[in-house]
């Protein structure tokens, strides 16, 4: 089968340039050409990084301006937080509240004094003061098993869209029972902070 009648060149293809021209995201291509590192390409140390803070912290420093370092270093570790001791939709729950009402955390301000604010990650009032970027092929690391998604949509770095896609031949319910289910499992973290999954031939 050619390239172009395949899954990646018919489907995700077609899919990721959709975003890209008809949605105006940001788009990328992963696949065994990200570079890891704080100067790599998306920012990621490794592989377990599923928040891209290279696009997190200028949003929140440009929706929340002119607080400490700090601020924003304490807002991306409880954005990033995973509590092993929680379920996944338990999880999920918490990061959606945090979505919606921002982010509370605590900082010294110049005089040494706690203070606390509550930090906003997304602009609901104007979309383009946000930063959108569809990646297809991201390898992402669990803590036994590595996975690759054919497309993840980032909003401010954060990994709120997971697509799934498979060849037109193909049955739909096969994204959700081979691959969908199994991500769940493998690489959870994933699905932390997701809000929307789109299973698709």
């Amino acid at each position: 089968m050619s390239r172009g009648y395949s899954e990646d060149g018919l489907v995700q293809k077609t899919t990721i340039d959709y975003f890209k021209y008809n949605l105006h995201w940001n788009t990328a291509y992963a696949y065994n050409t990200e570079k890891l590192g704080v100067d790599g390409t998306f920012g990621r140390k490794n592989e377990r990084e599923v928040v891209l803070v290279k696009y997190l912290k200028p949003v929140l420093q440009k929706l929340n301006p002119n607080l400490p370092e700090e601020a924003y270093y304490n807002a991306i570790d409880k954005i990033v937080e995973n509590n092993v001791s929680k379920s996944l939709i338990d999880i999920n729950k918490e990061k959606y509240e945090m979505f919606k009402k921002g982010v509370k955390v605590e900082y010294k301000n110049n005089k040494g004094q706690i203070e606390e604010s509550t930090l906003q990650m997304f602009d609901f009032e104007t979309p383009t003061n946000n930063h959108f970027l569809a990646v297809r092929e991201m390898w992402i690391q669990g803590s036994l098993y590595r996975r690759r998604a054919d497309i993840i949509g980032f909003v401010n770095g954060i990994p709120l869209l997971f697509i799934e896609l498979k060849n037109v031949h193909k049955d739909v319910q096969n994204a959700y029972e081979q691959n969908f289910t199994d991500y769940k499992d493998t690489i959870s973290e994933l699905f932390n902070h997701n809000a929307i999954v789109i299973l698709s031939n």
